[in-house]
């Protein structure tokens, strides 16, 4: 069986593990869909340049794919307002769920956050929650999350907050344990890794 994967966000943290993991295995085809570029990527990734990401369903016919992985994500400290970083966790992932649905095909992965809740009080992990929700209405059972802790690993942007607590979490990571573990930082390839396997099983 080939299976033809498009990821997005593929050169941040988690979707660069994605895209690497998927091309170890033989039987997969990947697609990266890209607002500029990869330079030095492997030869065998494919790459489609897509400007705009809210026009996404304008390609849906050459964006039909078996699996969809949505690894797009920022900070409000990095989007430099609320409503940028809505148009980044929410609106994208809803607009990839919308493409999913016009091809009619595929099932889809979405990184989401541990505590995410559309009825959290806390803006960050209610955006996430409002994401996993809205993505459900859309495409239902295709969809599959992931909810990580902090994600550990080399990141190319720089994230001061992120920076410390992953600083904090190798020093005294070891110390959550019980209720806390799930709290523990967690590194991007086992994240890649689960979503990978979640997605492909709902296919």
């Amino acid at each position: 069986m080939s299976i033809k994967a498009i990821v997005f966000g593929a050169t941040g943290l988690t979707g660069s593990q994605v895209v690497e993991q998927l091309l170890e295995r033989e039987d997969v085809k990947v697609v990266a869909v890209v607002r500029q570029k990869i330079h030095n990527a492997a030869p065998e990734l494919e790459q489609i340049v897509i400007k705009d990401f809210s026009k996404l369903e304008q390609y849906a016919p050459e964006l039909k794919a078996d699996a969809y992985f949505c690894c797009i994500g920022t900070t409000i400290n990095k989007a430099g307002s609320k409503d940028k970083f809505l148009r980044t966790d929410l609106a994208i992932p809803v607009t990839i769920a919308r493409l999913v649905n016009a091809t009619g095909t595929g099932a889809a992965g979405f990184v989401s956050s541990i505590g995410a809740n559309a009825a959290s009080s806390n803006f960050y992990l209610s955006t996430k929650g409002k994401m996993e929700r809205e993505v459900e209405k859309i495409i239902g059972e295709k969809a599959a999350f992931i909810r990580p802790s902090l994600l550990m690993g080399n990141r190319k942007e720089f994230r001061f907050g992120e920076t410390l607590g992953v600083g904090f979490m190798k020093l005294f990571g070891w110390a959550f344990i019980g209720p806390l573990r799930k709290y523990r930082g967690v590194n991007a390839s086992d994240v890649a890794r689960e979503l990978i396997g979640l997605t492909l099983s709902k296919i």
